[in-house]
């Protein structure tokens, strides 16, 4: 399988679907019981996942929005994130 078709594969995953597989490769390395090459890859993939798990809830935030009642019916607006530091 070519690095791109990986790629393709891991955009079509579902934010369900990434976190499963992200959790089950931080179960993997955390057994300690991985030669280091393959460490390095399981590694690398992790942080592919966690990239897209973080772009599909950036995506949802955006997507987000509150019902607000008005006094002429219900509007939106969006949802206010609040990012602690």
């Amino acid at each position: 399988m070519s690095k791109e078709q990986k790629e393709t594969q891991l955009q079509e995953l579902s934010f369900e679907q990434a976190m499963d597989k992200l959790e089950a490769l931080v179960a993997q390395l955390e057994s300690g019981d991985v030669p280091l090459e393959q460490a390095i890859e399981l590694y690398q993939e992790s942080m592919k996942l966690s990239q897209l798990c973080s772009q599909k809830l950036a995506q949802v935030e955006r997507k987000i929005e509150m019902l607000v009642e008005e006094d002429n019916g219900l509007s939106t607006k969006p949802f206010p994130i609040n990012v602690e530091e």
